[in-house]
């Protein structure tokens, strides 16, 4: 087990949140007859943006997973600016991680909470409003009667699917990670949430190294790099444009069936 309250491990002093897999071999302890990865090698700058692409099970969401350390590789290492993530304090390393998810965690609490869980110091009225309007949260929420004091979660006001994205990237932006990791954060919106959402993630991305994993090519189109995730192998790396030109290549073909279903 990962035990995320233990005091043991390092604290590094400035993270520039540059990332690497190095020949990683992993299987999900549920399904040990799966292998995830084997031998897997990736490189993820620091602030740039790479999107995973790739068909389900490819291990998109697998990469996010071993970088939080919910699990760790049977074999191989990850390692943050050239540390070994493993001897790393675990809370401390998720503290340099920003998570939004497909489905977004909202507590049964008020907003202004939801937006502040996580953050170990004070915070004050001015900086939760601030990351609200950076997450384009700001303007619903004020329009809600009790406004940041609205209790949400299971027992209270129920938001919408992307209202709830809002509060998550509102959570994000005040934690004010080095790394942001975006799983699917956009796919179970409607296109005028989406738009609104994808807007907000834009401003967020700037100067962190940003993972994504997503379906949408809006999403993928713009990122520095993209990784085309295959059998739990990078078939292929590049940029949108230069990926589209492989012929018969995994990404043009992947493209090509977005396109026709989208």
């Amino acid at each position: 087990r990962i035990d995320s309250s233990s005091d043991e491990g390092a604290i590094m002093e400035n993270v520039t949140g540059s990332i690497d897999f190095n020949n990683v071999s992993f299987k999900y302890p549920s399904r040990p007859d799966v292998q995830i990865f084997s031998d897997f090698t990736l490189h993820i700058p620091s602030q740039k943006t790479i999107a995973l692409v790739g068909e389900s099970g490819s291990g998109k969401s697998t990469i996010i997973a071993l970088l939080e350390r919910f699990y760790d590789p049977d074999s191989g290492n990850i390692s943050l600016d050239g540390v070994e993530i493993r001897s790393l304090k675990v809370s401390w390393l998720r503290d340099q991680m920003g998570l939004v998810g497909q489905e977004p965690v909202l507590f049964n609490d008020t907003i202004r909470a939801n937006i502040t869980y996580g953050k170990h110091s004070e915070v004050t009225e001015e900086e939760i409003t601030a990351v609200a309007k950076a997450a384009n949260a700001h303007e619903f929420v004020s329009s809600l009667p009790q406004g940041y004091d609205t209790v949400v979660g299971e027992k209270g006001v129920q938001l919408s699917g992307g209202q709830k994205q809002r509060v998550a990237i509102a959570r994000a932006i005040l934690k004010d990670p080095k790394i942001l990791l975006l799983d699917e954060a956009t796919s179970a919106l409607d296109a005028e949430s989406e738009r609104v959402v994808q807007d907000a993630l834009d401003r967020v991305m700037v100067n962190r190294t940003t993972i994504v994993v997503a379906h949408r090519l809006s999403t993928i189109k713009g990122a520095d790099m993209i990784a085309v995730l295959k059998e739990g192998k990078i078939a292929e790396k590049g940029k949108h444009e230069a990926l589209l030109r492989i012929k018969d290549g995994a990404y043009a073909s992947l493209v090509q069936l977005r396109s026709n279903s989208e």
